[in-house]
């Protein structure tokens, strides 16, 4: 698939803010390097939605429901050629495992610290459009582009956080929005922050 993975180790962070609680992740888990690239999409899905076309650019224009469909697609191809261990599907990171890994164990604004430049993410200010997936430098964990270039899809209905700490959390039961995380080309710095989550419904997709 060319879906390049990293391993994250389990532990705890301080999660969300102004008032953040405690998250403990008791297993480790993989994650993508990069965010999907339009190469991978096109190669699983065979059609290519996005507006700023590219093939290693990231993947856009496509929503939660077209997302959990990629990985559940890409996990059959990868089971059939025996590339996937049993028991370990292709699947959309928890709203915490997101933020796990995009504060890299940070406790600043940002992975980078408490400001965010364009030498550092692809931001409102910036190309005004999308970039290469790499282009930018990767936080402390190596993981790229988990601020700006394109908001990322979690598995999580979005919902209030809970108010004391908490062991691997899924997010609420239910809702009528999923998850987005890590702001955009389009976004200011404000909606880059490690702790930002904005709701968007599962039908709904953009650049």
């Amino acid at each position: 698939s060319g879906t390049e993975m990293l391993w994250v180790e389990p532990g705890a962070f301080e999660m969300g803010s102004p008032s953040p609680h405690t998250v403990t992740l008791t297993e480790g888990y993989w994650l993508g390097k990069y965010e999907v690239t339009q190469a991978q999409w096109e190669k699983v899905v065979g059609s290519n939605p996005s507006r700023f076309k590219g093939v290693n650019r990231p993947v856009e224009k496509v929503s939660w429901n077209d997302v959990t469909s990629f990985c559940e697609k890409l996990t059959e191809m990868e089971r059939k050629v025996g590339n996937l261990p049993a028991g370990m599907p292709y699947q959309l990171p928890t709203e915490a495992q997101w933020e796990y890994a995009c504060r890299a164990g940070t406790t600043t604004v940002y992975a980078f610290g408490d400001s965010l430049t364009w030498d550092q993410a692809n931001i409102r200010g910036g190309p005004d459009e999308t970039t290469d997936v790499g282009k930018y430098p990767a936080n402390a964990w190596s993981f790229y582009d988990m601020h700006g270039n394109v908001r990322e899809w979690c598995a999580d209905w979005h919902g209030k956080y809970p108010t004391s700490a908490v062991s691997d959390p899924l997010g609420p039961a239910d809702g009528s929005d999923r998850v987005r995380r890590g702001g955009s080309w389009h976004d200011t710095t404000d909606y880059a922050r490690s702790a930002i989550r904005l709701g968007f419904g599962p039908a709904s997709s953009d650049d």
